[in-house]
């Protein structure tokens, strides 16, 4: 349903996955082949320059393509044999090496790869700029306190800032995940019918040279038509990222709630509004990206599932591929666009982080309370102590600090000091100047590549 790519998709990604995009992804494979084998004296420097003249989209009946996939089971075999006639009207002699000594699972493979290439390189942009707009939330908010809440229910202090440098940590590991696929996984496919290059005689192997040098890929030791732990890698590798952002965008979501109200998304008009009730403010971003990272852990199953693959081709495991990965990879696109979007305009009520942490009337000091009174009368009996006296705080709706401050050893002062959220932040700074560290590691090398 084209009308919602909006919520699912992200618009600099999206173009990648048009068919014209990807039917030209094929065209390129076979354009470099010509050049590769021309280079390798294998077909002449004439036919290579007539093929790759046509390789061109425009070109092509694409539904002539279309309606001739399901009696050939794959896109390459009508694709070549509308290349090898598009050639001949201009230069017969040329049209004999259209294809040579490939088989359509290196034009699909290597299209594929090459598809995904081009769209990881914009999926980095958007994750680059949201790791920059959560380094600054991160830094700006590094004392600001608020609740951390564990099963759900309210636990100690921590600071803002540090929740949000816990998911930038996560998001840095996904870059680096993502940049390792360029070496690990972009990789050429070329192995010919059983990936011996048999039909190429001895220049096989010089001409999988060439061509992985004209599409600047690896190239692997060896053919991996029915060896997918490459595919797999590329799926698993955006499902962790995808994975990240639902966490993400669950907890943003929870910290939205009425009840709790710490955060809000940008509010304008139309946006999160109810068709009945005026008053709503939705968290749409949010929404959006739990739609589309929840799809993403059942399609990476079909990816690890389709890795049995028979013998040197397989039979309906290698297809189920050809949409479900551009899918999860889409999918993961999708979130990430929203999310970096939401992020430079989150909206964050510090006045309503510092009410929450009073909800429970001091309870939510008793640990730094007990750990200072254990430096008195040891750690089980301030435990002991500084529980019974909880108890009795909820029992006579009284605050921790009115119980304590008639019946433990801790001074006015100690007390003052202990009911203060910010002098219970722990290591938190620290581990925010390690992360944004990284960031800023991260930043600087990117900012490198894009100049040189």
């Amino acid at each position: 349903m084209p009308l919602l790519d909006g919520l699912f998709y992200s618009p600099s990604v999206e173009p990648f996955f048009s068919d014209s995009a990807s039917i030209q992804f094929l065209l390129d494979f076979e354009s470099a082949l010509a050049r590769a084998e021309s280079k390798a004296g294998v077909i002449p420097a004439a036919a290579a320059s007539a093929i790759s003249a046509n390789c061109r989209a425009a070109l092509f009946n694409l539904p002539e393509l279309a309606a001739a996939v399901p009696t050939s089971a794959n896109l390459a075999i009508p694709l070549v044999k509308q290349l090898t006639q598009i050639v001949a009207k201009q230069n017969s002699d040329a049209a004999r090496f259209v294809h040579w000594g490939a088989t359509s699972q290196d034009v699909i493979d290597t299209a594929l790869i090459l598809q995904l290439r081009s769209a990881s390189t914009a999926i980095l942009s958007d994750l680059d700029s949201l790791c920059d707009s959560l380094a600054a939330i991160a830094d700006k908010h590094r004392a600001t306190p608020v609740v951390a809440r564990t099963l759900l229910q309210q636990a100690l202090p921590t600071s803002f800032g540090f929740i949000v440098a816990g998911w930038l940590d996560a998001l840095l590991r996904h870059r680096n995940r993502l940049l390792s696929l360029n070496e690990n996984a972009f990789v050429l496919q070329f192995g010919g019918a059983v990936g011996t290059l048999a039909a190429l005689g001895a220049h096989g192997l010089s001409v999988a040279k060439h061509l992985a040098a004209e599409l600047s890929l690896s190239l692997p030791p060896a053919p991996w038509h029915s060896h997918r732990d490459r595919i797999a890698e590329i799926a698993s590798t955006f499902a962790l990222c995808a994975g990240t952002l639902n966490k993400t965008a669950h907890d943003l979501a929870l910290h939205m709630q009425t009840e709790i109200g710490e955060l809000a998304e940008p509010h304008a008009t139309g946006r999160g509004g109810s068709s009945t009730m005026p008053h709503k403010q939705n968290p749409v971003s949010c929404a959006a990206i739990l739609a589309a990272t929840n799809r993403v852990a059942g399609l990476v199953t079909t990816i690890l599932t389709s890795q049995s693959q028979e013998h040197q081709r397989g039979l309906g495991s290698w297809h189920a591929e050809w949409t479900t990965l551009p899918e999860i990879v889409r999918l993961t696109a999708g979130a990430l666009h929203h999310f970096a979007a939401l992020a430079p305009n989150l909206h964050i009520n510090t006045a309503r982080m510092r009410e929450n942490l009073e909800l429970t009337h001091g309870l939510i000091y008793a640990e730094a309370i007990s750990m200072t009174l254990a430096e008195k009368i040891g750690r089980a009996a301030a435990h002991e102590k500084i529980e019974a006296a909880c108890q009795s705080a909820i029992s006579s709706k009284r605050h921790l600090r009115d119980v304590l401050a008639s019946q433990s050893e801790l001074s006015s002062n100690d007390l003052d000091r202990l009911f203060d959220a910010r002098n219970y932040l722990g290591s938190s700074s620290a581990l925010i100047d390690a992360i944004l560290l990284n960031a800023r590691a991260r930043a600087k090398s990117h900012q490198r590549s894009a100049k040189g």
